[in-house]
């Protein structure tokens, strides 16, 4: 199953790192306040990167060279991948009906 390292862009403009197996329900956990402590107090967030991954593992690992990352670092990154509030973008997450089991 693919998972999904993520970053959320919080209220403060900070930015939280995590992993998931569906980015835009856990955007929604986040914003509806059953996410991370971190992101519960800085709602709302909005998805601005997201990469994926072929396993669970292989996200926890990658979240976690992400969370190493300095801020300049992390929004390079995320100014180099395609942009999700692009509408021109080629890029479209997974929905439950296009996702593989």
């Amino acid at each position: 199953m693919a998972c999904f390292c993520y970053m959320v862009e919080c209220s403060d403009g900070t930015l939280y790192t995590g992993w998931t197996t569906d980015p835009r329900r856990r955007e929604k956990e986040h914003n509806a306040g059953r996410g991370a402590y971190y992101t519960r107090i800085r709602r709302p967030v909005r998805l601005v990167y997201v990469e994926e991954q072929p396993d669970r593992s292989a996200a926890q690992k990658r979240e976690h060279a992400l969370k190493k990352l300095t801020r300049a670092k992390k929004e390079a990154l995320i100014e180099s991948h395609t942009q999700l509030d692009n509408p021109t973008s080629n890029f479209q997450l997974p929905t439950s009906k296009t996702r593989q089991k």
